[in-house]
């Protein structure tokens, strides 16, 4: 007896590794003695603060290498860990202690569990079935071949792990091998500017083709993983896993509809529901868990099946910021911390590391660049292509963790793959920078202004729009713009809409909609609304043709799906809306911030000329025959090309015989011309101002020929007046522009850019708007006595010194007043981009 109770004591001594007491959480405070790096809850603080400061301060340091954000957030979790900084007891036992490890691990989790959920919230299913054959086949083909490399290297690394199977390992590795990371490589292809590009829309489809294979191999590879249960068991828990994906797609769906549709359109989603949803991914996670697959499985599934909308939107509002930024960067580091690169040794093991990456790199490469070829795609962008799809991240991390836990992965196998995982993703960015490089390709037409477009010849015209309340004064100004038999208007509408987190950027040509069937979200109820507006301008007004289409992209490369539409399109004008609105009380106030980026970048970049639109109403409606539209339109010329566009536009507009045309043009007073001369003499020798007189020479004559011609075809016409104004500087160009009849609808002026005047000298010191030059920015702001909209015209400057040269005089006898001058874009640039 007396040797059973010591057994029994001894092996109770044995199994009791660590007893955690309940009074252990925080501290009594430094003044009492404590250390409270014995604490959990101050010492979870001081790590979480060191993760969040090493991999902020990495991500700044590999910034200008343009790396993703995942490279230094599992590279500060590698200097933490064993690797570097661990290799000191010292600093290991006080930081990161083992007793500390399972609250670090489940606050991992528990990020990743909700970052999951909101990866699967922004992921558009609909997306998958658009994506076509070629995008499906690139995924497919992009995993086929790295999943061969990885069973081929199960092998050699398989021999030391004898507990495991083989069929597992092959899976784990094969899937951490295979997978393309659909968030990082979105991040990616925003940092080279190719998420709107072709090869970044085809490489996003097939992101997301990928992702989800991943998705469901890793489901079976974690099914598979329990080396001691039997194949029924692992049958059970697929089974199991696809009757929790029925239950989410069948009963949770409805029931999260139903909610959506119990709040009233407009008002906030009510907390109440916005707390069931986030506990349901809780829920979500402890049934997969318990099934046997992993919990963010289940998190990932139920943030899939919430409906596109508002509550996703408040969702990702609510949490992004904080599990991205604070949580997330912890399970990338914990992945870090795990990873000892000193258990990779020797040359062969460091052989097979290198292999590994070369290999997998070439097999996704291609895999990738057969199905290009087939689909007749230039070389180097199917090399391109293949490289963005060795894109590594969250998913590989998820399996190579799983993975460790379950053993299936030793330390060695474990960091060969970290390694590789960071390796492949960090040289995508520079050797894509390196061998692709797009030239822009400029579509071979001239008409790139609305003064260079024949008269006879139909007008193209892009209209962006990014609210249903831009559209009445946009539809107006269109149908003042006079589309005749001779000369009708094609119109292509884009609704601009931000492309939220990491789904797939897109542009959506329109077709006419089946009358009855419910908008699925707030964005395309409002496209439906914009189109609708549209459809019906074009069956009231004879010789309008629309095109609809959606572009989703976010606000900061929005303006190179503008300048893409543009381009195919060959359009002569982009008409797009002034960032503020009109307040009821008469005042301008700014809707979003991001719309003035937008439209800052679409002037330094728009293939043709520009007319930025300050919405301040415009009286009419498309309902009214034509004969019985009426707008006054004033245009003030100063000179230079952007006046000259300015003047065009007013000119194809007073043949409506609804419009009168009030054309007041400035000109300098003698105290000016005087001044001029003195300063010319006094300058004389410098080359520099000699040739900025000759560039003024040149623009005054173009002026004179093209007001002259102007005042020649219109003489005979009543509805046009043309009047001038002798001014001396800025202070009476604004007296002048104030007591201008307050009868017009509209005022139409030129930008401005490059043109140095000293009737608006002055004017630019308090400017609000720089983008609207010095008379749209005072015709704009909110102190000016007249609430008139406002169109500010840019006319397309050429391609500098690049050289599409156009002759003086278009085939319609219209002076295109066209200077390619080099010093103008680049003064441009300056200015918009200071």
């Amino acid at each position: 007896m007396a040797d059973q109770a010591a057994a029994a004591e001894a092996n109770q001594t044995t199994n009791t590794i660590v007893c955690y007491a309940p009074t252990m959480i925080t501290t009594n405070g430094i003044w009492q003695g404590d250390n409270p790096l014995n604490y959990s809850l101050p010492l979870f603080i001081l790590q979480l603060t060191m993760v969040v400061i090493t991999t902020r301060v990495l991500g700044v340091i590999l910034k200008p290498l343009r790396q993703p954000r995942v490279i230094s957030e599992i590279l500060g979790g590698v200097i933490l860990g064993p690797s570097i900084l661990g290799q000191s007891q010292k600093f290991a036992n006080t930081l990161f202690p083992l007793r500390s490890v399972m609250v670090l691990e489940t606050m991992a989790n528990v990020g990743l569990l909700y970052f999951l959920f909101l990866v699967g919230v922004e992921m558009d299913l609909a997306v998958i079935r658009r994506a076509g054959k070629k995008a499906l086949s690139i995924a497919i083909a992009g995993m086929i071949l790295p999943f061969i490399v990885g069973v081929s290297f199960s092998f050699l690394l398989h021999h030391k792990n004898h507990n495991v199977k083989q069929g597992t390992f092959i899976l784990f590795l094969g899937v951490a091998l295979s997978v393309t990371a659909f968030p990082v490589l979105a991040r990616i292809l925003a940092e080279l500017k190719l998420l709107n590009s072709e090869i970044g829309r085809l490489a996003m489809s097939s992101a997301l083709v990928n992702d989800v294979c991943a998705w469901i191999l890793l489901a079976l590879a974690i099914a598979l993983a329990e080396n001691e249960s039997t194949t029924l068991a692992s049958l059970w828990v697929i089974l199991s896993s696809f009757a929790f994906v029925a239950f989410c797609i069948f009963v949770v769906r409805p029931l999260v509809g139903w909610m959506i549709r119990r709040t009233p359109e407009g008002e906030a989603i009510s907390e109440f529901y916005i707390c069931l949803i986030l506990t349901g991914v809780m829920i979500s996670g402890f049934v997969t868990d318990a099934i046997g697959t992993h919990s963010v499985f289940g998190a990932f599934v139920f943030g899939l099946i919430i409906p596109n909308g508002p509550l996703g939107v408040t969702l990702i509002e609510k949490l992004e910021d904080f599990v991205s930024g604070l949580l997330l960067p912890l399970f990338f580091a914990m992945s870090g911390l795990k990873t000892n690169i000193l258990a990779i040794s020797g040359a062969m093991t460091w052989g097979y590391l290198f292999l590994l990456v070369i290999l997998a790199c070439v097999g996704k490469i291609a895999g990738t660049l057969m199905v290009a070829l087939y689909y007749q795609m230039p070389f180097y962008e199917g090399v391109t292509l293949g490289l963005l799809m060795n894109t590594k991240g969250l998913v590989e991390m998820i399996v190579l963790n799983v993975g460790k836990e379950q053993k299936v992965l030793d330390d060695t196998s474990f960091a060969i793959m970290v390694v590789v995982a960071v390796v492949m993703t960090g040289i995508i960015t520079p050797i894509v920078t390196m061998i692709y490089k797009p030239a822009r390709r400029f579509a071979p037409y001239k008409r790139r202004s609305v003064q260079l477009s024949k008269p006879d010849a139909e007008l193209q015209v892009l209209v962006c729009i990014h609210t249903p309340r831009n559209v009445p004064t946009t539809i107006n100004l269109l149908e003042a713009t006079y589309p005749t038999k001779k000369s009708p208007i094609a119109i292509y509408v884009l609704h601009l809409v931000e492309l939220t987190g990491r789904a797939s950027a897109m542009l959506i040509v329109h077709n006419t909609r089946k009358s009855g069937r419910p908008a699925l979200n707030r964005t395309q109820a409002q496209s439906d609304h914009i189109i609708n507006a549209f459809e019906n301008f074009e069956q009231h007004v004879d010789c309008i043709s629309v095109q609809p289409l959606t572009a989703i992209s976010p606000y900061s490369s929005m303006h190179e799906d503008i300048c893409s539409v543009a381009e195919d399109k060959q359009v002569a004008i982009i008409i797009i809306p002034f960032h503020k609105q009109q307040t009821v009380d008469g005042g301008m106030e700014a809707t979003n911030p991001a719309f003035r980026h937008i439209n800052q970048n679409v002037l330094a970049n728009a293939p043709c000329s520009v007319g930025i639109l300050v919405d301040r109403g415009l009286s009419g409606s498309t309902r009214l025959a034509a004969n019985q539209v009426s707008h006054h339109v004033a245009v003030l010329f100063f000179g230079g090309p952007d006046d000259r566009e300015a003047l065009s536009y007013a000119w194809r507009m007073s043949e409506h015989p609804g419009i009168n045309l009030n054309v007041l043009r400035f000109l300098p007073g003698d105290e000016v011309v005087e001044s001029a001369m003195e300063q010319r003499d006094h300058e004389h020798g410098d080359p520099r101002i000699l040739t900025v007189v000759t560039d003024d020479g040149r623009e005054k004559q173009l002026d004179e020929d093209y007001i002259n011609e102007f005042r020649a075809k219109t003489s005979n016409d009543e509805s046009v007046t043309y009047t001038e104004t002798i001014v001396n500087n800025g202070e009476e160009t604004v007296s002048a522009i104030r007591h201008i009849d307050t009868m017009h609808d509209l005022f139409i002026v030129g930008r401005g850019q490059g043109m140095i005047s000293p009737l608006t000298a002055g004017l630019t010191d308090w400017s609000e708007c720089p983008e609207l030059g010095a008379i749209g920015d005072l015709l704009a702001s909110s102190d000016f006595a007249s609430t008139v909209s406002v169109l500010v015209v840019q006319q397309y400057a050429g391609m500098g010194l690049q050289g599409e040269g156009v002759s003086p005089l278009d085939s319609g006898g219209n002076h295109n007043g066209q200077v390619t001058s080099h010093w103008r874009t680049q003064q441009q640039q300056q200015i918009l981009n200071p």
